[in-house]
């Protein structure tokens, strides 16, 4: 397991983003105001997810191609993977998600699933907002998920 740290753009919410990734591929990407661990990036995984996100933050890219290897239950997955779906600059409801999962009575789920997800930004849970237009929760901050969606135009 590789991990590494790379100063946040400026105005970003927080300082940092820290990046892991194993042999198969990204692991984790989370935000932080310090970071007392710094590993130069010598995995293939992070030196192309720090080359995407350069160019998402630029303005250049709206969908990431590198590969993910998130760790979760089969139905972590399933919504890991649906979330991936959702276009650049475009949101959709706890409700939206769940329908495509199958049943809107996984709205909860959903929900408990979308809080968990390890590699924020690049599988976009900040895109997914409450049925009644209202933010929602989001694990690395409201503030984050606000200057998200405000870079990728929605607000």
């Amino acid at each position: 397991m590789a991990t590494t740290c790379i100063k946040a753009p400026t105005g970003f919410p927080r300082r940092y983003i820290i990046i892991s990734a194993d042999a198969q591929g990204v692991t984790e990407l989370g935000f932080s105001d310090s970071t007392t661990e710094q590993i130069d990036p010598d995995n293939p995984y992070i030196v192309q997810c720090i080359t995407e996100l350069d160019e998402y933050f630029a303005g250049n890219r709206q969908d990431f191609s590198v590969k993910l290897n998130p760790h979760g239950t089969e139905f972590q997955t399933r919504v890991w993977s649906q979330l991936s779906t959702i276009p650049f600059a475009v949101t959709w409801s706890y409700k939206d998600l769940s329908l495509k999962l199958g049943s809107a009575n996984y709205c909860r789920a959903v929900g408990m699933a979308n809080g968990r997800n390890p590699i924020c930004l690049i599988i976009p849970c900040h895109r997914v907002i409450a049925h009644d237009g209202s933010m929602g929760g989001y694990s690395g901050g409201l503030d984050i998920k606000h200057w998200l969606l405000r870079h990728e135009g929605i607000m």
